[in-house]
């Protein structure tokens, strides 16, 4: 029987990936590149880069166009702007009315931003590898 995670993983089509980075040393990027390798559509957010795995990387959440889908918002950055994250997930969401599940990575997540999430009504996944759980709930 599938965890709860493991259902939401299964259904996933689109992730917005917060801090993607173009280094292909990087966490961001494997595990970026690990969606793209399943079918699933990444959203890659740093202001760092124009583009990254062929695919249009925006300066921030804002600069997301409202028609794109996003199921989750994956987020990759130090538990210090982890907040600030939550706070464009959920200012994206009210402007395109959507509402994503906020998922911080492994040692990123922090007491506001959890709060933040919650207290707005969002699904927050902390602390859990996107693609270790991914390939959990495929397998």
């Amino acid at each position: 029987m599938k965890s709860e995670l493991g259902k939401l993983l299964s259904n996933v089509e689109t992730v917005a990936v917060i801090g993607c980075s173009a280094n292909k040393y990087r966490t961001s990027y494997h595990i970026a590149n690990y969606l793209q390798e399943q079918g699933i559509r990444i959203i890659p957010v740093n202001p760092n880069y124009d583009e990254v795995l062929g695919e249009e990387c925006y300066d921030s959440m804002a600069d997301i166009p409202d028609d794109i889908t996003i199921d989750v918002v994956d987020i990759f950055r130090d538990s210090e702007y982890t907040a600030d994250m939550v706070r464009e997930a959920i200012d994206w969401s009210e402007k395109s009315g959507q509402k994503p599940v906020i998922w911080t990575q492994l040692a990123v997540s922090s007491d506001k931003a959890k709060s933040l999430a919650e207290e707005n009504n969002y699904q927050y996944v902390e602390n859990k590898c996107m693609m270790v759980q991914h390939d959990k709930a495929v397998a």
